[in-house]
């Protein structure tokens, strides 16, 4: 056979090639990504808006009422109900149905169980369930609910998995499930996670709502005053229920409920009676055992779990002498014994998701009700006009019956006695047929009756259904009365207790009220160190690594503070922020620490000064100076309530920036030094108070290569300590420097040749201790009485030996009395300001003040016309 008999098939569309489809994979991934996550947020993980149900809950328990499996009946072995699900409609595997099953019957999971189970459940420990072989379930009463009327056409039906049955698409749902139990889930880019409520609150809740739509979330909350966990405990505040019934979205802080219990000479101990909603109990009392180990919370002698079917019982035993009160607020702020449940009130509304605040969660529910009792009264009218004609029927015939009698009779099959009724007597074929299948004791006079009592009743019936659907009005009212019966019938006392005032737990009850130091780098990093972590050291010694640092960092500052004081942060835009010393984290030694950027609200600006301060009092000020010396006096009350985004403090001209601030009560003599070596003495008073945002005045006069590095007050008793930033100082008397008006140019303090510019002046007395910073992090502890005595004018002494290239960046002065006197400002906090001040929110400044203007340009000012000509002092090696 040749090729010419048989010739090769032409390349048609019907050729696999031609069937291949070019696909853009880009469309095609964003696609088949946007149809799985609608799946999964439609079909798995968010309950709907009508019913409260996922399609998990709402398959497991229509095919329990399916099965007859009600809560009038024997339990059914939960194996044989999850079967019936997973075979008939949820195909996604046995161990996610029985999952869902036995959380509707844990009594700690849902306010309301929808599942009443025989057999191991689980427990508030996290203890796994027994398995499905093993235990027994059937539906709780209240369930039951949520699935009447669904034989009356109430919902729609959809077909199961395969097409071979058919399923509920909701639920008719008479209980406002949703917000009684909740639900949480975790969809595609997005979650949910709804608290329960009260059964009897929430209903009358939404009568309030039905009687009168208009109704406020304020008004609401008269009668829903927040969620009712399973587990009880005690909402601390109302805000965050506010915002989540208002908006959707909310914060609620649930305490467990605890007791303090007086034993006499045993000492006290903590009693827990409940814990918050979802906490797992054998793990908080595992984690407040693994906190006594690691010496976090201390006090705590015992810990012991006597929790038994009469209830929830935890004992905390304590060491004698603690303050119970303290060690509780621990357990509160360190263990989930305070938790804080985010509110997201997402659900599906019209197959799409939707975060609802509280009166759209009722409205969404009332409008499903309404359809269903529309539907549910449809069809009973209906029923009953069918019954009614009927009845009619079978009243014509017993009007007529010997005539009946005879017809069917004479008839030869049903059939023909069919057809000769309802031509001889004007019937239709379902009167023909109820008339044949009548029994003959309804011939009975009594029986007679009974049918025609049966039609009156039903004619009642059609009316008042009738009326019903004549007007959705009388719809709502079938609402309320459903609603009114099911919570006085299922309703219960309220269990998580709403406290009005939210009670913070004060960080100075957990801190210890001791010095450290904090020191701050030029990338504002900062940290806080114990003091014990340096060791005392003779002058001149080299000192110890106090910091690690990188190469373009160094240590700016470092100063001496108090676990308690307040931190003003001052910026190089001359705001001030507000910082408490135990929000600093701890570091090592060699620790960087952290970007102070972290604890602050800055807005592109670095901060250049930080101050400790203990009281806020109204005779007070906060004295500023400049680097191109300016200064400016501003009562220290204008900044006890600082903004959490920052407050104005000063006004700085351009290439100025902040170089000291210092808490004076105005009669006081301060010390301006460059970092040349000049020092000028006035008094305070000649500096007038201004408000914040001012410019300030002229402090001192400088030659424009210099610049002020140190604003020192006067202390009688006190002498004035020197250190240049190649580690050299000394100590001078203040008497040595005479006093000069403000705005001249002062006198020589120390010899800056060779030994760097001036990094820092002090006043400090005898028993006192500085300690040092390089900026390579060294840092060295000395005492202060190892440094000579020198007058003006001289080089003064090695203090700490510096390696190449590094330099004294930061000295902070350790008082010989400062404990005592921290403990006696402490009971002062706060003056005449308030014990604690509070974050304001952003707000108008004051108006700028400009204050003396500083001239543009200073004269040079020949070396001859200094005060004093030098003087060596001490020899530098």
């Amino acid at each position: 056979m040749t090729s010419e008999e048989n010739p090769a098939p032409e390349h048609t569309e019907e050729t696999p090639s031609a069937r291949v489809i070019p696909i853009n994979i880009e469309e095609e991934m964003k696609t088949s990504y946007i149809n799985y996550a609608m799946s999964v947020i439609i079909g798995r993980a968010i309950p709907d808006v009508r019913d409260g149900l996922k399609p998990v809950h709402r398959r497991s328990l229509y095919a329990m009422w399916e099965m007859g499996n009600t809560s009038d009946k024997p339990t059914k072995k939960s194996a044989r109900v999850v079967g019936d699900v997973m075979g008939k409609y949820h195909p996604h595997g046995d161990a996610a149905i029985y999952d869902t099953i036995v959380k509707m019957a844990q009594p700690f999971s849902y306010r309301y169980p929808l599942v009443e189970g025989q057999g191991n459940f689980g427990s508030i420990d996290g203890d796994a369930p027994a398995a499905m072989r093993y235990t027994e379930v059937r539906l709780f009463p209240l369930a039951e609910e949520l699935l009447s009327d669904l034989e009356k056409e109430t919902v729609k039906f959809v077909p199961n998995f395969d097409e071979s049955m058919e399923e509920p698409s909701v639920l008719p749902a008479k209980v406002p499930n949703l917000l009684i139990n909740g639900s949480s889930g975790i969809a595609v880019g997005m979650a949910t996670n709804m608290p329960p409520h009260n059964l009897g609150e929430v209903c009358r809740g939404i009568c309030m709502y039905l009687d009168h739509p208009e109704v406020t979330v304020e008004e609401l909350m008269g009668i829903i005053p927040g969620p009712d966990f399973p587990t009880g405990g005690v909402i601390m505040g109302t805000e965050g229920i506010l915002s989540a019934y208002q908006t959707g979205h909310g914060k609620v802080v649930t305490r467990g409920v605890a007791e303090i219990e007086d034993r006499g000479a045993k000492g006290e101990r903590i009693i827990i009676t409940e814990i918050p909603f979802q906490v797992n109990k054998a793990r908080l009392v595992e984690l407040i055992a693994n906190l006594v180990k690691d010496k976090k919370i201390e006090g705590i002698s015992d810990i012991r779990d006597e929790s038994d079917k009469d209830g929830l019982r935890v004992v905390v035993e304590l060491k004698k002498g603690v303050v119970s009160g303290v060690i509780l607020n621990q357990l509160y702020k360190h263990t989930p014994l305070e938790s804080t449940f985010g509110i997201i009130n997402l659900a599906i509304v019209d197959n799409q998701p939707r975060v609802l605040p509280l009166k759209s969660l009722m409205e969404e529910f009332v409008r499903h009700r309404v359809e269903v009792i529309r539907r549910r009264s449809e069809f009973d009218k209906r029923k009953a006009e069918e019954r009614v004609h009927i009845l009619l029927g079978l009243l014509h015939a017993l009007d007529h019956i010997d005539e009946v009698i005879a017809t069917i009779r004479a008839s030869d099959t049903a059939d023909t006695a069919r057809t000769a009724l309802m031509t001889k007597f004007g019937l239709d074929e379902i009167q023909a047929n109820a008339i044949l299948q009548m029994q003959l004791r309804r011939l009975a006079a009594l029986e007679q009756q009974k049918i025609v009592d049966e039609k009156e009743g039903l004619l009642a019936e059609i009316a008042r259904l009738a009326e019903i659907l004549a007007n959705e009005l009388n719809i709502r009212r079938e609402i309320r009365k459903e609603l009114e019966f099911i919570g006085e019938k299922y309703g219960n006392a309220r269990r998580t207790e709403i406290s009005h005032e939210l009670t913070l737990i004060e960080k100075e009850d957990m801190i210890e009220r001791r010095n450290v130091l904090v020191s701050l780098t030029s990338l504002n990093y900062i940290k806080r160190m114990d003091l014990d972590t340096y060791r005392q050291q003779r002058r001149g010694g080299k000192g110890i690594i106090g910091m690690s640092t990188k190469e373009e960092d160094f240590v700016e500052s470092a100063f001496v503070a108090n676990t308690h004081d307040y931190l003003l942060c001052f910026t190089s835009n001359g705001r001030a922020y507000w910082l408490k010393v135990y929000d600093i984290p701890e570091s090592s030694r060699t620790g960087r620490g952290k970007a102070i950027v972290n604890l602050l609200n800055l807005n592109n600006e670095r901060v250049t000064t930080v101050i400790p301060v203990r009281a806020f009092k109204a005779d007070r000020f906060l004295l500023f100076a400049t680097k191109r010396g300016m200064v400016i006096k501003v009562p220290l009350v204008e900044f006890s309530r600082p903004r959490s985004t920052g407050i104005n403090a000063i006004t700085l001209k351009e290439n100025d920036e902040l170089v000291d601030v210092k808490i004076t009560d105005a009669s006081r003599e301060i010390l301006l030094t460059t970092r040349k070596g000049q020092s000028l003495r006035f008094h305070e008073e000649s500096i007038s108070p201004r408000h914040r945002n001012a410019m300030g005045v002229i402090g001192i006069r400088m030659r424009p290569s210099d610049e002020l590095r140190a604003l020192t007050m006067v202390e009688e008793g006190r002498m004035l300590l020197t250190v240049t930033e190649s580690g050299y100082g000394k100590r001078t008397d203040f008497d040595e420097f005479r006093g000069h008006g403000r705005g001249t140019m002062g006198v020589r303090n120390i010899l800056t040749e060779h030994r760097g510019g001036v990094v820092a002046a002090k006043a400090v007395g005898d028993g006192d201790e500085i300690i040092m910073m390089s900026a390579s992090g060294i840092v060295i502890r000395t005492t202060v009485n190892e440094i000579s005595i020198q007058k003006r004018s001289t080089r003064g002494v090695r203090i700490m030996k510096m390696d190449e290239g590094d330099r004294v960046v930061g000295v902070a002065v350790l008082q010989e009395e400062i404990e005592g006197e921290l403990e006696e400002e402490s009971e002062d906090i706060g003056g005449e300001v308030g014990e604690m001040p509070a974050m304001d929110e952003p707000g108008e400044d004051f108006p700028e003040d400009s204050g003396e203007e500083l001239p543009e340009d200073l004269p040079e000012v020949p070396e001859e016309d200094l005060e004093d000509e030098e003087n060596s002092g001490e020899d530098l090696e």
